[in-house]
């Protein structure tokens, strides 16, 4: 069971995707009470015709969608952290972790298996991707991807050591939290017919 004080959390990953892919990813979101899934949150049509839980391939969306994803859902009175499969999804396009946190008002995470090889990743964005200079600054305000219950993190609107207890909290079936590990199951299930890789 989870005994942590933050007991209501949301975590993303994104679908997979071909790598000549150059439209919109499906983000994928779990909800999660204590130990329990909670509820699911993914694309869906607003009346305003935005497509509120996918982000542009290397685009600069990412962070408003899961701003409206999230607020817009029954179950954001409730949340109290969001978690993410690092900090970009569908390629580069980076989250600004800072921005998501004043948005919400909720603690950000973004959690990674592996160390990222920061120089070549600002090689990347700053030679190859458009818009990769603002990019790579949202990297760096994120703060470093520190080492934290196994895994890396780089964390906003919650200090290191409550961080690493609700990771550790969360790390029901292995390394990676639990809302994480069901997010990037059903994103590749949902995309591809079956979930892929190791969860």
């Amino acid at each position: 069971m989870l005994k942590h004080p933050i007991s209501h959390v949301v975590g993303f990953d994104d679908a997979p995707f071909q790598r000549r892919h150059r439209g919109d990813v499906l983000i994928v979101g779990t909800v999660f009470a204590g130990d329990r899934l909670d509820g699911i949150l993914a694309a869906r049509v607003r009346r305003d015709g935005i497509l509120a839980a996918r982000v542009r391939r290397d685009g600069i969306n990412s962070t408003a969608r899961l701003a409206e994803c999230l607020t817009g859902s029954k179950y954001f009175a409730q949340l109290q952290a969001i978690l993410l499969q690092g900090i970009a999804f569908a390629g580069f396009n980076v989250v600004d972790l800072q921005a998501l946190h004043r948005t919400t008002g909720l603690p950000v995470l973004a959690v990674s298996r592996h160390a990222p090889d920061l120089a070549a990743i600002r090689k990347a964005l700053l030679e190859k991707v458009p818009g990769g200079a603002r990019k790579w600054r949202l990297i760096e305000a994120a703060g470093p991807m520190a080492p934290m219950a196994g895994l890396y993190c780089q964390h906003v609107g919650i200090d290191a050591e409550n961080a690493a207890r609700l990771i550790a909290a969360l790390q029901i079936h292995g390394r990676l939290p639990e809302p994480l590990r069901l997010a990037h199951m059903i994103a590749g299930g949902v995309t591809t017919g079956e979930s892929r890789h190791r969860a």
